[in-house]
């Protein structure tokens, strides 16, 4: 039982970490103020997105190990170069503000526990997570951010903490609550933004690569040899961080309308307003006023240095591949150093976002709402990819995947037009 075990979890890569960082600390934020401004009612959105998710994120993933190429070489490749360059551009502004933002929530996290001030802590933050993602080999830096995974146990784990309506939960877990004005759609637009996410995308194709240059897959023409049993390990991969993601998503918006909602607390400004969804844990323990503000920094750090190397990672894999760079983190910053320049600029121009009065928080929303939006074009995009049997031949998109990659795109275009309209008076 224990070898099946061991061998399950170490085939578990790229969808896993790709899972795990999507619930990061923009994925904290949003879905904080989803459960704190409605209640339980948007806890569906965990369950029905998850097919979603997990079919646009497969394809992603079979296009990197089909090909042997990224996201970004595959549409430079059939699409030509104006429309990559607009693709890009729009992945560079997202993921440099979501950086940003994810920095702030760390550094902001961090000083609930150690007040030695943001400054200091932002700076630290991102100095660690450049050096790893610069300096450490792929082999020991994708374990890194495998080990990092553990870190999304704590919010499912505060769940069971807190005396929960149980009734009340499971019936809004499966039963839609939809309203039709702004800020509904405003934030579920964010939620599906946070959640199949453009980074997600361009990161998952890439590493799926990289994991095929680590085991030597790929041939001399670049195009990698894999068999059924590659694209079934890959497919358990990726479900499994999807899932796991979804889990993360569900905790974090029923311990907020737990807590927040159902005592009035309908708007999170601060890092410290989110710790206070943990505060009943006083009731529970003792000192768990510090336990939970522990809790709370602990997964903000940990998904924070789990996401953060994925953001700036997918950026540089994007503008490598759009200008034919040499990329990847099994290369030497020497070998590299467009690919890694890329990822220090991305990374530090948000950490500069932080010094202009931006509160992190609501940076951490609007993000995942700009997310949503840019992530309709780059859908359309990967749906005809992965559809092309030209390209991805006997592994070319299926019924089941093609109904699961348009709906999705369907879905988070219907949630951006609905919200512009509303933006504009058209309806």
């Amino acid at each position: 039982m224990f070898p099946k075990l061991k061998k399950f979890f170490k085939n578990l890569g790229p969808g896993l970490i790709t899972g795990a960082a999507d619930d990061d600390p923009s994925g904290i934020a949003t879905y904080s103020q989803t459960g704190a401004q409605f209640g339980y009612g948007m806890l569906w959105t965990a369950v029905f997105m998850l097919p979603f998710q997990a079919g646009v994120q497969e394809a992603c993933a079979r296009i990197g190990a089909v090909t042997g190429r990224g996201i970004a070489a595959n549409i430079k490749r059939l699409y030509g170069k104006k429309i990559l360059y607009v693709v890009v551009f729009l992945l560079l502004i997202a993921n440099t503000i979501n950086i940003g933002a994810d920095i702030g929530a760390m550094a902001a996290a961090a000083d609930l526990i150690f007040p030695v001030g943001f400054i200091p802590l932002a700076l630290i933050f991102t100095l660690t997570i450049l050096l790893l993602e610069i300096l450490t080999s792929y082999k020991v830096y994708s374990k890194i951010l495998k080990w990092s995974v553990v870190t999304l146990l704590a919010y499912p784990l505060t769940v069971f903490m807190i005396n929960q309506p149980w009734t009340t939960i499971l019936a809004a877990t499966f039963i839609p609550h939809i309203q039709f004005n702004f800020q509904f759609l405003f934030i579920i637009t964010g939620v599906l933004g946070t959640t199949i996410s453009p980074y997600m995308f361009f990161w998952q194709a890439s590493e799926e690569v990289e994991e095929e240059r680590q085991v030597r897959l790929l041939k001399v023409d670049g195009k990698p040899r894999i068999d059924g049993q590659f694209m079934h390990n890959l497919r358990v991969d990726n479900f499994v961080g999807m899932l796991s993601s979804e889990i993360g998503t569900w905790a974090i918006i029923v311990v907020a309308a737990t807590v927040l909602n159902s005592h009035g607390i309908t708007d999170i400004k601060t890092a410290a307003d989110a710790a206070k969804a943990l505060e009943p844990l006083v009731n529970t323990f003792p000192n768990a006023g510090y336990l939970a503000k522990v809790i709370f920094s602990v997964g903000i750090m940990g998904l924070g240095f789990l996401s953060i190397p994925v953001l700036a990672g997918s950026a540089a894999y994007a503008v490598a591949e759009t200008f034919s760079l040499k990329e990847g983190l099994n290369l030497k910053l020497k070998t590299a150093p467009g690919f890694y320049g890329i990822i220090a600029i991305s990374m530090l121009i948000g950490l500069m976002i932080n010094f202009i009065g931006i509160d992190p928080i609501k940076a951490l929303v609007y993000t995942a709402v700009i997310n949503g939006v840019v992530a309709v074009p780059l859908i359309f995009v990967i749906a005809k990819i992965a559809n092309n049997g030209s390209i991805l031949g006997q592994y070319k998109s299926g019924r089941l995947s093609n109904f699961l990659v348009w709906t999705a795109f369907a879905g988070l275009g219907l949630a951006s037009i609905g919200m512009l309209a509303i933006v504009l008076n058209i309806v």
